[in-house]
């Protein structure tokens, strides 16, 4: 998080600095061209030295998760949750069947994320889904293991996120990975029965590098992506919330 900040800002400052090369934002307190070239090196450095900082190793020290079989240990995290006026059985169900087009924002930011040509059709994947159809059957379809299911409580999923594949076909291979030049990344819902008609509904996702040259090639990706991330994910709880209960067909 703290990484994404300090990157984010960098361009900020970079595309300030940008702009008034061309004509000084003297808003901005940017008097003149040389100021402004000024501006767009520091938030050049600013952003690099975001995209460069070291990534501590975190062990889970909250309730055990199947997601904690498969990725124990991890250098990237993000957790969102809400809880929904619904039955466990069903947020789970409303998990299972929701779609993209049910995600507020999800086209446009994974477009954002992985752009292409219009008039080129995209291979299927979780950040080009087809219409219509459930977003998890579509990610399990296209480079993502189904690691743990358990309905009604939790559903974890897994791929390989860097920087090559690995030949891993299965939940015990997908634990297993250790070898240098990877980054495996897992993701879980949990669904808690709160009592009283209402479920808490909590999704991680952890990434784990397995050296020092995955995990700051890993490092500069996530730090770019982790605002839209975090956003995809909040929305796709809410759509999961829309859909349990009944406000989305």
């Amino acid at each position: 998080m703290a990484g994404s900040v300090i990157v984010y800002a960098g361009l900020l400052l970079m595309l300030a600095g940008s702009v008034s090369v061309i004509r000084p934002l003297r808003l901005l307190r940017i008097p003149s061209r040389p100021a402004a070239a000024a501006v767009l090196g520091a938030g050049l450095a600013l952003a690099l030295a975001g995209a460069a900082l070291p990534a501590a190793e975190t062990r889970s020290s909250g309730p055990q998760t199947r997601l904690d079989d498969f990725v124990p240990a991890y250098q990237f995290g993000e957790v969102h949750e809400t809880r929904i006026h619904a039955s466990p059985d069903r947020v789970y169900s409303a998990l299972r069947a929701v779609t993209a087009e049910e995600i507020r924002l999800f086209r446009t930011l994974t477009w954002i994320r992985n752009p292409g040509r219009p008039w080129v059709k995209r291979s299927e994947s979780i950040l080009a889904p087809p219409a219509r159809q459930p977003i998890l059957d579509v990610a399990l379809r296209s480079g993502f293991l189904l690691l743990a299911d358990k309905p009604g409580q939790e559903i974890v999923v897994g791929t390989i996120v860097c920087c090559g594949g690995s030949g891993v076909a299965d939940p015990q291979s997908f634990a297993d990975l250790s070898g240098p030049g990877f980054a495996k990344a897992g993701m879980n819902f949990v669904i808690r029965d709160e009592g009283g008609g209402w479920s808490h509904l909590r999704t991680e996702t952890r990434v784990y590098a397995t050296d020092a040259s995955a995990r700051r090639r890993f490092a500069v990706y996530w730090r770019v992506i982790y605002p839209g991330s975090a956003l995809i994910r909040r929305m796709w709880l809410r759509a999961v919330k829309e859909r349990a209960e009944g406000t989305q067909a």
